[in-house]
């Protein structure tokens, strides 16, 4: 596995400070075309409020991420298609 491209704006363009300590959040694209994302890891706080068809499973998290992440990555979201 290998990371392809970021997906979206990078978060940390004109300065910006992450929301994470270590440089994240971020979306990125891997080689076999899935997404990765890093994030805030909430799965304590999520899972014990999650709709009754949701589910996490042991070797996966739930992430954060902010949404003005998302937005400004929406037309290379979309451009997946």
């Amino acid at each position: 596995m290998t990371i392809a491209r970021r997906i979206g704006p990078d978060p940390h363009e004109g300065g910006k400070k992450s929301a994470g300590a270590s440089g994240c959040p971020d979306i990125l694209e891997l080689d076999n075309g899935d997404i990765a994302v890093i994030g805030i890891d909430i799965t304590a706080q999520a899972s014990g409020v999650l709709p009754p068809t949701v589910g996490c499973g042991p070797d996966e998290r739930i992430v954060r991420l902010p949404r003005s992440l998302i937005l400004g990555a929406q037309s290379e979201i979309n451009a997946l298609r």
